[in-house]
């Protein structure tokens, strides 16, 4: 019975990771976007003569940034889906 008490007290943390990994990720993307394209903006107002050079290379760290979300989904769904974690319990 305290092996089922260990087990899901492992899994209630490691869904509460999940969940904080995927939340936090996203958060720090969304506010990232956000500096990047009123950063984008101010550059473009400034000279609108480099607006096309300055979209092009907002595009490639748009594309950078969004990488960030997505492998905190990833680990979300490894730590929910095969939890490296059951090992230290002596489970697999």
């Amino acid at each position: 019975m305290e092996n089922m008490t260990q087990i899901a007290q492992l899994m209630s943390s490691t869904v509460i990771a999940a969940g904080l990994v995927i939340g936090l990720g996203g958060a720090g993307a969304a506010i990232g976007f956000g500096i990047l394209g009123g950063k984008f903006l101010e550059s473009s107002a400034r000279q609108p003569e480099l607006t096309n050079m300055l979209q092009t290379k907002m595009f490639i760290v748009a594309g950078l940034l969004d990488a960030v979300p997505i492998i905190g989904v990833a680990v979300g769904f490894l730590l929910l889906y095969a939890n490296p974690f059951l090992g230290a319990l002596g489970l697999k």
